[in-house]
Formats: C-alpha cells, sequence, structure tokens
C-alpha cells in the first residue's frame, strides 16, 4: 500500500506539469514510468519535446499541490484512481485520451457497471426533463447505471430519474470534487453519494472552467456503452459528448421532438446524422444487446402508464384525445395550446404509454389510467 502511494507521488506530480495532458503523459509513459520520469536528468526530457514551461515545472513540482490530492483521498470513501490500477474503469481506458488520473467520491464498484450516458440541454423545457427523468429511472431498472454532467437540465434529471430507480449514477464534473458546481445541486450530489458515485479528472481545487467541460464530456461518453441525448439546441454541448461518443465507437441514441422546437433541433440533427431513434428504454436496452436484471418483452418508459403522475395541464390534454382515434390538428383546436407545445406533451403521453399512435399518425388513449388514478396523482417534481 505504502509502495502505491508512493508511486501515485510522481504520477500526480507528473499530470500537473503544464502542458502535459493525456496524450503527452501516454507518451512519456509508454517509454518510463512516473518514478522513473523523475529520477532521471534532464536529457531525457529535452527527448521527448516538453514545451519549456513544462521542463521548469518538472524541475520543481508543486508538491504542496500533491500532497494536498493525497490528503483529499485520506477521507472516507474518497480515491484517486492510475489508468493502470485494476479499479479504473475498463471501458474508460479504450478510448484515445483516457485521463492518467481519476479522482472518484462514493462507490467506486459503480464504475464497473454497464452505464448509459444521458445528457441534453441544460435550459431543458419541462417536458424534456420529465422524459430524462423517466427514461432513466426505467433503465436503472434494467440494470444500468446512469452516467451524466450533473449540469442543470436534462442531466440532472437524469441523475434524479435513476436515484428514483433506485439504481446506480455516476456524475462526470467539471472541477475538482472539492468544487460543487452547479451549487443549487449539492443536494443531489449527496444523494448521488448514496447511489454511485462523483468522479472527476481534474485535481482538487480546481474552480469550473469553460474550457474543462468539453475535456469532461470525453469522459461521460468513454465511461458508457452509448449516449443518449433527450433534448439538445444546435449548438448544445451535449452535441459535443455524442461527437466524442461517435469517435470512441459508442452508440449514439437520440429522442425525436417537435420541428417547432428549438430544443428538438439537434436531436432531430442527430438522427438524420444517423443516430438510432429512441421511443421507449426498450429500444436503448436492445440496440446494445444488454440484458439487466428485467426485462420484459415490451419496455415502456413506465411500467404500465399508471405510474406516471398527470398535472392539471395533461388531464385536460388526454380529455381532448380520448379513446377514438384523432389527428393532431383536431387536438390542437380542442386543447387551446400551441402546436409544439401540444406535440411535446403528447410525445411524453406516448413515452409513459398513456396514449398511443394508430394507422396514419392518429392518436388515442391506452386506458391504462383508470378515474381514481387522475384524481388522486400529481406531478412529479424534476425540475432540477
Amino acid at each position: 500500500m505504502e509502495d502505491h502511494k508512493d508511486d501515485l507521488v510522481y504520477w500526480l506530480a507528473l499530470i500537473k506539469a503544464p502542458g502535459i495532458g493525456s496524450i503527452t503523459f501516454q507518451k512519456i509513459t509508454r517509454k518510463i514510468s512516473p518514478r522513473e520520469f523523475f529520477q532521471t536528468d534532464c536529457a531525457f526530457w529535452q527527448g521527448i519535446n516538453l514545451p519549456k514551461a513544462s521542463r521548469a515545472w518538472l524541475a520543481s513540482p508543486d508538491w504542496q499541490a500533491v500532497e494536498q490530492d493525497l490528503r483529499w483521498a485520506e477521507q472516507p470513501d474518497c480515491h484517486i484512481l492510475r489508468l493502470v490500477d485494476e479499479q479504473y474503469p475498463l471501458l474508460l481506458k479504450e478510448i484515445p485520451d483516457p485521463p492518467p488520473i481519476l479522482y472518484v467520491k462514493g462507490n467506486l464498484n459503480s464504475l464497473q457497471m454497464p452505464q448509459i450516458a444521458m445528457v441534453g440541454s441544460r435550459n431543458a423545457s419541462p417536458v424534456g426533463r420529465e422524459t430524462a427523468y423517466a427514461f432513466a429511472r426505467q433503465l436503472v431498472q434494467q440494470g444500468l447505471a446512469v452516467t451524466s454532467g450533473l449540469a442543470l437540465g436534462i442531466d440532472g434529471a437524469a441523475h434524479a430519474g435513476a436515484l428514483a430507480g433506485q439504481g446506480q449514477t455516476i456524475a462526470v464534473m467539471g472541477t475538482g470534487l472539492d468544487r460543487l458546481y452547479p451549487a443549487r445541486h449539492q443536494k443531489l450530489a449527496e444523494q448521488i453519494l448514496q447511489q454511485g458515485a462523483l468522479v472527476s479528472e481534474f485535481a482538487i481545487g480546481t474552480p469550473p472552467q469553460a474550457e474543462n467541460f468539453p475535456r469532461r464530456n470525453r469522459i461521460i461518453s468513454g465511461l458508457s456503452m452509448g449516449v443518449l441525448v433527450v433534448e439538445a439546441a444546435i449548438r448544445s454541448g451535449s452535441l459535443i459528448t455524442a461527437r466524442m461518443a461517435l469517435e470512441q465507437g459508442r452508440e449514439v441514441f437520440a429522442i425525436p421532438g417537435s420541428i417547432h422546437s428549438t430544443l428538438a433541433k439537434g436531436c432531430n440533427n442527430l438522427l438524420r446524422q444517423g443516430a438510432k431513434l429512441v421511443e421507449t428504454a426498450a429500444d436503448v436496452i436492445e440496440e446494445l444487446g444488454f440484458f439487466g436484471s428485467f426485462y420484459p418483452s415490451e419496455t415502456a418508459v413506465s411500467d404500465s402508464g399508471n405510474d406516471f403522475p398527470l398535472d392539471r395541464s395533461y388531464q385536460m390534454l388526454l380529455e381532448c384525445v380520448g379513446y377514438e382515434p384523432i389527428g393532431i390538428d383536431a387536438v390542437i383546436v380542442r386543447s387551446g395550446l400551441t402546436a409544439e407545445l401540444v406535440c411535446s406533451m403528447l410525445l411524453v403521453l406516448e413515452l409513459h404509454g398513456v396514449v398511443e399512435t394508430t394507422a396514419g399518425g392518429l392518436y388515442s388513449q391506452t386506458g391504462k389510467r383508470n378515474n381514481d388514478e387522475r384524481k388522486h396523482t400529481r406531478c412529479a417534481d424534476v425540475s432540477v
């Protein structure tokens, strides 16, 4: 154990040097170990063309910064993994630029679980958050862990849904694990620690910086078997995660949305580029070829639709649909709502098995909710 700690000191010192990222770190350690690197003379450093700033730092490392990380790792459930450690996630090792050091707080075993990443807009619509929550809840019940970035909007809803499903969830952060961002997700992060883990490649004390989050995204996709984009504008950062997933050989899934919604344009564009269209959790499970703890033959986002609590607006829209097939234009006229809102709400109702589409794109109720349930259920709060 002491040898491991001594070796970790050199790993931390090397990765902290300015100008040494994941690729350069691998280039160095393919030739020599971090311990040997610091015990050799400067001639070796010259041979790998290190920048001047890197050589200056390595000649006199900030050992206090290294010690800060080590003190953090002495706390309960705090871990620092090296790329060569057995507990380092296997899928993440496969990407071209895996982080040499991974800081983990929480349950290390959760990193070994098969994972599905769920990402989307920070400025998500209520429908988008509900959809992410419902999908995450169902997916963890199939034995997958849900991985996301702890951001506002879709990320937060995905974590909350996984927690509600009593499953594992992993939050990959763009800060040091002692710097929670965003601050309003403090309670959510504490809940995640009970059923999963917080993960970062950034050293203790690293504040939120814009350039950190695209780097964080490659870890979200790298940990996962596939990435599900729930709701995204055309310039959403979640599309970066989707692109990285493709580069890493992962599956990319997208939930379609209304052509009138700006928050659906990113997902719809991914579908045009070949992403897998997803309507139910079963679509994800089947495409991944994954069979978890429970897999019914027809898995909707909600087991029966009965556990989806309808608020007043959804109840009103459901009454406009009825049990006889009806076109969407007629639903818009009956409800008095905008086309964009009706399309989004019908999608959520369909995902929960409350309505279904028939030939010709007509909608009708499935009859899976009885009158007593409609009176006594209330909409769940997933507006994280």
